[in-house]
C-alpha cells in the first residue's frame, strides 16, 4: 500500500449534459412530487434516457456540525456547535448598461432585503459588472450598505448615447449584419432630420447610417462580453463555496448576438456543475413602450419603424436574463415596481427542481449547438421552465477527468454521501498565539471496496480530498491523498478488520471553520462525503 500526497487543485470537463429543470403550477408554486417518468427530454427532437434524476429541495439548510475531537484547549467530551454559513448571495449590478433612474431604486431595494431578509448562516457580497465597485462575501451588513453607496453608471463606450444617428447595438445588428433596408432607411431619414439635410443627400444620409452601425458594432460587443465575462469568473468563485450559491442579476439587460452563444452556454454549463443559480432582475420595473421623443423622422413611417425598434430592443435585452434564469434552473422577475418584493423571490430558490442528466447518444464533437426540449407526460397546466440547449463539447473527458470532477462537485457541496463508510475526528492544537494546527483522522472501512482482482493482488486506488472553509465560506485550504492498494487476500481479510487510517493536517489562524471530506474509490467510483467544524479560540 502507497500513499501518495498532492495539493487539492482541480479542473472541470464534463460529458453529461445536465438540465436543470422548475415545474410550477397554475399559482405558481414549485412542484415537488413528480417522478423520472413524468419527463420526455428531447435532444434536437429526439427523445433522449434520462441516465440519471433527482429532486432536489433548493432551500438552504441550518448547518449544526459538531463532533470535533477535544484538543489541548477543549474540555473532554465538549462538542464544536456552530453556525456555518450555507448559503451565498452575490448581487450583481449591470452598471454597465443600467440608467442611473433603474440603478437607483434597485439598488435601495437590495438595501432593504439585505436589511429584513439576510439570515446569521448567509453571506452576501456585491459585485458589478465594470467592476468599479466591489464587496466580498461578508455577514457583516454595514460593509454591505457602504459598497451599495458607491454604486454609479459606468457605460463603458456609451452606446446608444449618440444624438444623430442614436444608433443601438440591436439597430446596429440589424443594419450591418442582417441587411435590414427598412431600419437602414429609417435611421437615414433620422440623419436628415438631425441635420438638415435636403432630399438629395439621402445617399450621404444611408453612408452616415451604415458607418454608424460599424461603428456601433464593435462597442456593444465589447460590452456585452464584458458582462458575461463578469458573470462567468463570478461563477468560477462562488463554485468555491459551500452550500447553495446564487446569483442575482441586476440589469436592463443586454444583446447577444449568434456569436455569443457558445459563451452563454458555457456559463450555463459551468454554473450548473457548480450548482449556481442565476436569478435576474429586470431593474426597469413595470415598463411601457413609449415613443422615444429623441427618436423623430421625418414622416410617420419613418417614426413607427423608429418606435418599433426601441419595443424590439427593449425585449430582445431582457432575453439573455431570462434564458441565464431558465438554463440554471433559476427566477427571472421583470415587469414589476416591487423590487424588494423580486429580490425575495429570487433570493428564496425554488421550493423544489428536478436535475436531469443524459448521455447523448452518437455524438458528434463538432461544438454544433444542440437544442433542447423538456416537457411531461400527460400533466396539464404545468410550466416547465428549462435550459433550451448546449453546445457539444470537441473531445470526450477521460477517466481520471471523471474522477476531479466529481470529487470537485462533492468537495464544495453540503450533501453527505455514505457509499463508503467513514469516520471522521478533528482537533486542534495551539502551537501560538496566532497559530494553530487542525488534524483529523479519517477512518475508511475498505471491505466494502470493489478491488480489482490482478493475480494475487486487489488492486483498488482510494482519493481522500480533505478542505477547510472560513466562517465566510471561502475556501482557506485543503490537501489530497492518493492511497494506492495492491493488497493480499490474507492482508484484506484479516489486517484490515479495522479499516484504513488516514490522517491530514492543516497550519491555520484561530478563527470558526467547516471542514468537508471527499473520500472516492477508482474501481468501484463510490464516493462519501461529511461535514465538520472546529472552533479555534483567540
Amino acid at each position: 500500500m502507497a500513499t501518495k500526497d498532492s495539493p487539492a487543485t482541480f479542473k472541470t470537463r464534463v460529458n453529461l449534459v445536465m438540465v436543470p429543470v422548475v415545474v410550477r403550477d397554475r399559482q405558481g408554486k414549485a412542484v415537488g412530487n413528480l417522478k423520472q417518468d413524468d419527463f420526455q427530454l428531447f435532444d434536437k427532437g429526439k427523445p433522449q434516457y434520462i441516465a440519471r434524476f433527482s429532486m432536489e429541495k433548493a432551500a438552504g439548510r441550518l448547518i449544526k456540525a459538531g463532533g470535533a475531537a477535544p484538543g489541548p484547549d477543549q474540555a473532554a467530551g465538549e462538542k464544536t456547535a456552530v453556525d456555518l454559513p450555507d448559503r451565498f448571495i452575490a448581487y450583481l449590478f449591470d452598471d454597465v448598461h443600467m440608467k442611473f433612474g433603474d440603478l437607483a431604486p434597485s439598488r435601495d431595494a437590495a438595501g432593504k432585503h439585505i436589511d429584513t431578509a439576510l439570515r446569521t448562516t448567509d453571506r452576501a457580497a456585491i459585485y458589478t459588472t465594470s467592476g468599479q465597485t466591489m464587496q466580498d462575501f461578508t455577514d457583516d451588513k454595514s460593509l454591505l450598505h457602504e459598497a451599495l453607496s458607491k454604486l454609479r453608471m459606468h457605460p463603458v463606450t456609451g452606446q446608444g448615447t449618440r444624438s444623430c444617428p442614436n444608433m443601438t447595438y440591436y439597430m446596429a445588428d440589424q443594419i450591418a449584419n442582417k441587411n435590414n433596408p427598412t431600419v437602414l432607411d429609417a435611421v437615414a431619414r433620422d440623419v436628415m432630420s438631425c441635420q438638415n439635410l435636403d432630399p438629395s443627400m439621402y445617399q450621404t444620409a444611408v453612408q452616415i447610417a451604415q458607418q454608424a452601425a460599424q461603428q456601433e458594432l464593435p462597442l456593444g460587443d465589447h460590452e456585452t462580453r464584458l458582462a458575461m465575462s463578469v458573470i462567468r469568473d463570478l461563477i468560477r468563485r462562488m463554485a468555491a463555496m459551500p452550500g447553495q450559491r446564487s446569483i442575482v442579476l441586476v440589469s436592463n439587460g443586454f444583446i447577444t448576438l449568434p456569436e455569443h452563444k457558445t459563451e452563454e452556454t458555457e456559463i450555463m454549463d459551468r454554473a450548473i456543475r457548480s450548482s449556481v443559480l442565476i436569478n435576474s432582475l429586470d431593474a426597469r420595473g413595470l415598463y411601457t413602450d413609449t415613443p422615444d421623443i429623441t427618436r423623430q423622422g421625418t414622416n410617420i413611417v419613418t417614426d413607427q419603424v423608429l418606435q418599433q425598434m426601441d419595443r424590439e430592443t427593449n425585449r430582445a435585452q431582457a432575453d439573455v436574463m431570462a434564458e441565464l434564469a431558465a438554463g440554471t434552473g433559476a427566477t427571472f422577475v421583470q415587469n414589476t415596481n416591487d423590487l424588494v418584493g423580486g429580490f425575495a423571490r429570487l433570493v428564496s430558490a425554488p421550493e423544489y427542481y428536478y436535475l436531469l442528466a443524459f448521455s447523448p447518444q452518437n455524438l458528434r464533437m463538432d461544438g454544433s449547438f444542440h437544442a433542447l426540449k423538456v416537457t411531461l407526460k400527460g400533466l396539464k397546466d404545468m410550466n416547465v421552465g428549462a435550459r433550451t440547449g448546449y453546445y457539444a463539447p470537441r473531445r470526450t473527458e477521460n477517466a481520471i477527468e471523471t474522477a476531479k470532477r466529481e470529487i470537485e462537485e462533492a468537495l464544495f457541496s453540503r450533501e453527505e454521501m455514505n457509499d463508503i463508510p467513514v469516520e471522521l475526528h478533528t482537533q486542534f492544537f495551539k502551537s501560538g498565539e496566532n497559530t494553530a494546527r487542525v488534524s483529523l483522522v479519517i477512518k475508511v472501512d475498505v471491505k466494502h471496496l470493489k478491488f480489482r482482482k490482478e493475480e494475487d493482488r486487489n488492486c483498488d486506488d482510494v482519493t481522500v480530498v480533505a478542505g477547510l472553509f472560513d466562517r465566510n465560506g471561502v475556501y482557506a485550504t485543503g490537501n489530497q491523498k492518493k492511497i494506492e492498494m495492491r493488497l493480499k487476500d490474507e492482508t484484506v481479510e484479516k489486517r484490515l478488520d479495522g479499516g484504513l487510517t488516514i490522517r491530514s493536517s492543516f497550519d491555520v489562524k484561530p478563527g470558526t471553520y467547516s471542514v468537508r471530506l471527499v473520500v472516492r474509490d477508482a474501481e468501484g467510483q463510490l464516493m462519501s462525503a461529511q461535514n465538520g467544524a472546529v472552533e479555534i479560540p483567540y
